[in-house]
């Protein structure tokens, strides 16, 4: 009788263990499904003002939220640098990037992919901007200007600009009225030279578009005197750990999702400047990246 309560005993303690262990791994699967619905992160770099920024990437989150299923939270950065670690450390998991500042975030995170760009972003221009009153017609009417980049890893204010200027024989280093400042945003390079601080400067021209458009610049106090040659800029760069943490088929999900976007998303279409979005790949951006090595940005 003894053995045959201990027999039991024994039995009903390994039902009780196996349950408590099942009970365990469902709160842990319940756990992970929970925290996985809560951090799909965005990020974008802060190269425009942080109020219409803020409203635009918010926009984003919800669309993508609303497509995928998943709770997608945009996470602004203080700065580029600061984007380029979040996407490093896993952190960010899709980013708005310049094409610096992709090929930056993919050289840290193998398997990284750019993804999505706007249909623009496959000639996209900067501008050089000057005070109207200036005499300043070619980028060689530099030599011996105050003159403002916008942040020091921006494509369009910074990379691109300073390539072209050491095309037409201006060393940024050497040739300006003391060292050229870096605004570190494109609205601020335009205000630096509407103010007078600056004679002359470099910016994205979509943002100098939109400037114009809502008379956020006063033209008659500055002016575009030269636009770059094309090049590959802005996309969405997704970082290689998303199939691991949100499952097979996500960065599809999300991709797709993307190249919905419509002009029926005005929040969107009106940060972005665009009414729909195209695929893009990585070697559209080995351009960006061999002239980042040629001026010692990037190694």
């Amino acid at each position: 009788m003894k053995k045959w309560l201990s027999v039991m005993i024994t039995v009903l303690l390994l039902f009780s263990l196996a349950a408590c262990g099942q009970k365990e791994e469902k709160a842990n699967d319940a756990k992970k499904e929970t925290t996985t619905k809560e951090v799909f992160k965005i990020g974008a770099i802060p190269d425009q003002n942080a109020a219409d920024l803020e409203k635009g990437m918010t926009a984003v989150a919800n669309y993508l939220s609303e497509k995928t299923g998943m709770k997608v939270e945009f996470v602004p950065s203080v700065d580029y640098a600061a984007l380029v670690t979040g996407f490093q450390r896993g952190e960010i998991h899709m980013a708005w990037f310049g094409g610096l500042t992709s090929v930056q975030a993919r050289n840290l995170v193998p398997d990284a992919e750019s993804i999505v760009q706007r249909p623009r972003d496959a000639e996209f221009h900067s501008v050089f901007i000057t005070q109207a009153s200036e005499n300043i017609t070619k980028l060689k009417d530099l030599k011996g200007k105050s003159f403002t980049f916008g942040s020091e890893s921006s494509t369009s204010g910074h990379l691109m600009p300073r390539y072209f200027l050491s095309e037409a024989g201006i060393d940024a280093n050497k040739d300006f009225d003391g060292k050229p400042n870096f605004s570190g945003s494109h609205d601020t390079t335009y205000k630096l030279i509407e103010s007078g601080a600056y004679k002359a400067g470099a910016l994205n021209e979509a943002v100098w578009e939109a400037a114009v458009k809502e008379g956020k610049v006063d033209t008659n106090k500055v002016k575009v005197f030269y636009t770059t040659p094309a090049y590959y800029d802005y996309n969405w760069t997704i970082n290689s750990n998303v199939e691991e943490v949100f499952g097979k088929g996500t960065k599809k999900k999300v991709k797709d999702a993307l190249l919905s976007i419509t002009s029926e998303q005005k929040e969107i279409a009106d940060l972005f400047q665009t009414d729909s979005f195209v695929e893009t790949k990585n070697d559209n951006y080995k351009k960006i990246e061999k002239v980042a090595k040629e001026l010692q940005i990037i190694k």
